[in-house]
Order: structure tokens, then sequence, then C-alpha cells
């Protein structure tokens, strides 16, 4: 992959060990909203989308009272999960390595950003925690375009940089990274520490599925 000048990661669950913190969160939301609580397996297959489409998903309501009802209820399941998260205690590091990953990486001359299902907001919060705000030279979160796997927020990244998908790679753990990328012919590495399985990121013909820090890191 000598041609790549540019690598995206997603965030939660390929650099931030944050799946158990999510679910967590959703399930205290649907609690609070008096809703059926989501198994932890339903959870991690939403990971990676914008919330609204991640709720919608999770909780098909198909109230009596129509959709304006159903639009409240995915509003008041999002405010309670954005309190959560500000308030839970579930552990979220980096993952082992994520931070000297990064660091090599740009000391090369790549540049790195990131496309995640956080609200911008939630994304500037986490990269101001770990210190890792200025390795980035840019970022989309799931409020400034449409949800994964729609491609847009890459290809808003590319156009600010001014490079071609070929010149690119997408970095992730969910098959919503991979058919994100895929979309528009961008390379792709999946990533198995998250939420997807090996198998289920094969089936987007990614560059590679790894199964450690160390062998990505290997691949640039």
């Amino acid at each position: 992959m000598q041609d790549v000048r540019l690598a995206i990661f997603d965030w939660d669950g390929t650099l931030m060990d944050s799946v158990g913190r999510i679910v967590a969160c959703v399930q205290g939301a649907a609690r609070d909203c008096e809703l059926a609580v989501p198994a932890p397996a339903q959870i991690r297959q939403i990971i990676g989308l914008s919330l609204d489409v991640a709720m919608s998903r999770l909780f098909p309501l198909c109230s009596d009272s129509g959709a304006t009802s159903d639009e409240r209820q995915i509003a008041a399941l999002i405010d309670r999960y954005r309190h959560h998260y500000l308030h839970d205690a579930t552990p979220s590091p980096l993952f082992a390595g994520a931070g000297e990953l990064l660091r090599d990486w740009q000391s090369r001359g790549l540049q790195l950003a990131v496309a995640t299902g956080k609200s911008r907001r939630g994304l500037d919060r986490v990269l101001d925690e770990t210190g890792l705000h200025p390795l980035f030279v840019t970022s989309r979160g799931a409020d400034e375009a449409r949800s994964k796997p729609d491609p847009l927020m890459l290809e808003q990244i590319l156009d600010e940089l001014g490079f071609s998908a070929r010149q690119a790679v997408m970095i992730g753990d969910s098959v919503h990274d991979m058919a994100m990328a895929e979309a528009i012919a961008m390379p792709r590495i999946g990533v198995t520490w998250g939420v997807d399985s090996h198998d289920a990121l094969s089936r987007y013909e990614p560059v590679a599925v790894v199964d450690s820090m160390a062998a990505l890191r290997a691949l640039l």
C-alpha cells in the first residue's frame, strides 16, 4: 500500500475500547424510557451508525400516535444516551498501541483523519481527553454527514484534503466502515478487536483484516 497518503480511522471499537460503554449507555437509555432493553449483541450491530439511525433500528416503535410521537421517543432515547455517556463509569481507554501507531504513521508523513458515528461534540471531547487531536488533519462526525454506510463523510474528507479514494485507506472494526469505503472504491482494512468478526469484515474485500495493532502498524 505504498501509494496511500491518508489513513482514515473509525473511532469506537477501532482506536478506543468503548464498545462496553456504548452498550451500557444504550441499555440505560432504554430503561429510562421504559422500553425493552436490547441485548449486547443487538447493540453491537448498530455501533458506528449515527445515533438517530442506530436508535431507530434498535427501537422500531411504530406507535399508535404516529410518526411525530416516534420522533419524540427517539429524541428522548438520544438525550438519555448522551446523559449516560457523560456519567457512565465503564472504562473506555484507547486500545493498547493505538497512540504509538498514530504517532509513528504521522512521523513518516502519512496524514490521519477520523470518520465516526460520534457527534462532533462527542468526537472533540474524546480527542481532547486522549490528547490525540493534534495528530489528525481533519475529521467528520455523524452530525456533519449522512450516517454510515453512506460514503459522504469519506467524500467530504477527500475533497477537503485533495486526495483520490485510491490514495486513502479506511480502517475500521465494523461492516458499516467497510461498506462505506467499498461504495467509493477506497481501500479498506478491517480490525477484529471491535464489533465485527473476521468473516463479516472479509465479505467487503478489504486489503487485509488484522487481529492486532502491531499487524495493522506493519501494513503501512
